[in-house]
């Protein structure tokens, strides 16, 4: 009966091989497979209209030049009498002239002409050979599914033939419509993966192939890495590039996970307790206050070029108000804040006995941050300075944080996250460069992460952004470049490298790739994704030493366990594209909460008025609140010359929750935390904030 079920498979493939392939015109069937005559005519037509272009292409060339020598030598005539034969000259090339162009020109048409008709034909041809290649493939997964099915009845009947129960096994009855089918089990499936390792000799944050700020660090014996000067130029960007490292072929061993519950730790020991370790891609839940689930949708207003020409006459360029119809209703402190909204993985990184493993995740988490950038075009509210930020989630995500405007010219924010078991801080900036079609934004700052209970301290940059379509067309975010991450313990990297999207590449887009090296350069884990939906990590079983860098592209064959799910996107809630394509965590970030700072972005009045839908009344007081920063500058400006005229030494805008230190790992002057805010936030003392939302 199994035999019969296969022969029945058969005939459907031959039927729906013979069946017809109906497009969008009902008339039109998609033609058999192409003949190699017609091929070869039509190709023939082609290089016999080439040659025609060609041949048109020399007579116009050598017309050409025989008319411009005719018009130099008329130049040169004084007599009247020659220059009449000379200007009959003239026109008889002018008329061979124009009669080659016209031949070129018909000869262009009959080119096209055929090239347009016979690529409809082969593109209908192409298709059909897409539709024969899924059916041929479909045929051949049903197959599969019935040998495998044939030998699950074959050894249920000799194991039913060895407990005498061989009979009952004879009788069973076979329907295609009572039986369920699984896809056919392979013993060792293997997977390969190609990545990228760094030169054996360079360690930390080195620049991305993008253009990003990011420098080439020379590794030393017992310290640190050492950062370039940020202020690069492109032709140093384009030359002051590291050597190409060395290309590995990975292949995964072993049977994939089929569900993404098996989020366990990748290390030997506590894989064998997995219903322990295994834990959930999503946030841990701990009991906390009940927090909003949504915005007010965003209002239906078209964009008024009208209104902002008018308000943009007889103003300088850095005077120009930029209206909220751009906007997101939070600020970027807030979308800074956002970057731990999958703060589990470090919870997770935690726990890893192994710093290779836990390295594995941190680069997990530092990809994560990206993923809410594919739905969210919005421009973040420029944080005035001295604004804060300050987001308390010690109640259910088990971390804090605070974040501050530190500087206007050049913006700079800084931030400081805290949790039972790390703690993390950055300070932010970056430069812009517009393209035209599309906009690069290149951060600057370096990020730190710190585990309390290992010491492992982590430091990396994040990538290029670019936003494209500035111009014409739906705004849409890409992520590219190479990315670092360093532990100044041990000195183990990772070195992740973010595809950038092209249209004509066959990689998946927003790939993510990269390698987990030790300080001798071993390989340890591989990791690769995609920036917007997840990220997973394989331990090498075999191999890890670096490939020799005698020789050009040299691969080395790498085998490793079967890849483990390390972060998984939470996608936005129903209806986000109407809340400005937010996710649960951000819809919650901009919600009022008593007893923060009077500067915190929660209490930011043109902010308020764009979330509530008063989108007039926020450029209003958005305009207000510009003017009257640009005043306090004036006045900082003036206070300057008078203090460098008394000889005085002035030292500006101070930051109120941060200090200007030199980063003991990166030898930058950047804002730390000074460890005050949550300190004064319990006794409400605000004597520090300055006055920067009263219109």
């Amino acid at each position: 009966m199994p035999t019969l079920r296969v022969f029945t498979v058969l005939r459907k493939c031959r039927f729906c091989r013979k069946k017809p392939v109906v497009h969008d015109d009902e008339d039109e069937v998609a033609p058999a497979e192409p003949d190699k005559n017609d091929i070869q005519n039509t190709l023939r037509m082609l290089n016999s209209k080439l040659e025609d272009l060609t041949t048109c292409n020399d007579l116009i060339a050598k017309h050409g030049a025989a008319l411009q020598r005719s018009l130099s030598e008329l130049e040169l005539i004084q007599d009247a009498a020659e220059a009449s034969s000379k200007i009959k000259a003239v026109n008889e090339r002018a008329t061979l002239f124009r009669i080659t162009s016209n031949a070129m020109i018909n000869a262009c048409a009959d080119y096209l002409d055929l090239a347009q008709t016979q690529g409809r034909k082969w593109q209908r041809a192409l298709q059909h050979e897409r539709e024969q290649r899924i059916r041929l493939e479909e045929t051949i997964e049903l197959l599969a599914k019935q040998h495998n099915t044939l030998e699950r009845a074959c050894r249920g009947n000799l194991t039913g033939d060895n407990k005498g129960n061989s009979t009952s096994g004879a009788n069973e009855d076979y329907s295609d419509d009572d039986n369920e089918f699984f896809d056919a089990i392979d013993e060792s499936p293997s997977f390969t993966t190609t990545v990228q390792l760094p030169p054996s000799h360079i360690k930390g944050h080195r620049r991305t192939d993008s253009g990003a700020s990011v420098t080439s660090i020379a590794s030393s014996e017992g310290a640190g890495p050492k950062y370039d000067d940020l202020s690069s130029t492109d032709d140093e960007m384009s030359t002051d590039r590291p050597e190409q490292g060395s290309v590995i072929t990975v292949k995964t061993q072993g049977p994939l996970p089929r569900s993404g519950s098996d989020h366990s730790n990748l290390s030997d020991a506590s894989s064998k307790d997995s219903s322990k370790s295994s834990q959930s891609s999503s946030p841990v839940q701990r009991k906390g206050r009940k927090r909003r689930k949504k915005i007010m949708e965003k209002p239906n207003m078209s964009l008024n070029l009208w209104s902002i020409m008018k308000n943009c006459i007889g103003k300088e360029l850095s005077k120009i108000p930029m209206p909220v119809n751009f906007n997101e209703p939070i600020s970027m402190l807030q979308r800074l804040t956002e970057d731990f909204e999958y703060s589990e993985i470090l919870d997770r990184a935690a726990q890893c006995e192994d710093s290779c493993e836990q390295l594995a995740y941190v680069s997990a988490f530092t990809v994560s941050s990206y993923a809410n950038t594919t739905n969210r075009t919005g421009k973040p509210f420029n944080p005035l300075l001295g604004e804060t930020y300050e987001c308390d989630r010690t109640d259910d995500l088990g971390w804090r944080s605070i974040a501050e405007q530190v500087s206007h010219h050049p913006p700079a924010a800084s931030l400081y996250c805290e949790s039972k078991e790390w703690e993390c801080w950055q300070e932010f900036t970056m430069t812009s460069k517009f393209r035209g079609k599309y906009l690069l934004i290149i951060p600057q700052g370096i990020a730190h992460l710190k585990f309390k209970k290992s010491g492992n301290h982590y430091t990396w940059r994040k990538v290029t952004s670019t936003v494209h379509n500035i111009i014409v067309g739906k705004l849409w975010v890409d992520q590219s470049g190479e990315m670092d991450i360093y532990n100044h313990r041990n000195k183990d990297n990772c070195h992740l490298k973010y595809t950038a999207y092209s249209y004509f590449s066959r990689d998946i887009p927003r790939k993510v790739t990269g390698v987990v090296t030790d300080v001798a350069g071993t390989a340890k884990y591989v990791v690769s994704g995609t920036w917007d939906k997840k990220m997973e990590a394989a331990k090498i079983l075999h191999g890890g030493e670096r490939p020799s860098s005698g020789g050009k592209d040299k691969q080395q064959i790498y085998q490793t366990g079967p890849p483990k799910l390390m972060w998984h996107r939470n996608y936005p809630p129903p209806g986000s594209e109407l809340m400005y394509g937010m996710t649960e965590m951000a819809i919650t970030l901009n919600e009022i909460e008593e007893g923060v700072a009077p500067t915190d972005s929660r209490v930011r009045p043109d902010q308020r008025h764009m979330e509530n839908g008063l989108w007039n009344e926020a450029n209003q007081v958005k305009v207000q609140l510009e003017e009257k920063q640009r005043a306090r500058r004036r006045k900082r400006e003036a206070d300057a010359a008078a203090a460098q005229q008394a000889g005085k030494v002035y030292e500006g805008h101070k930051a109120s929750w941060f200090e200007k230190k030199q980063d003991p790992y990166t030898k930058m002057m950047i804002h730390m935390y000074n460890g005050k805010y949550f300190e004064c936030k319990e006794q409400q003392d605000w004597t520090k904030c300055p006055d920067i939302f009263t219109t």
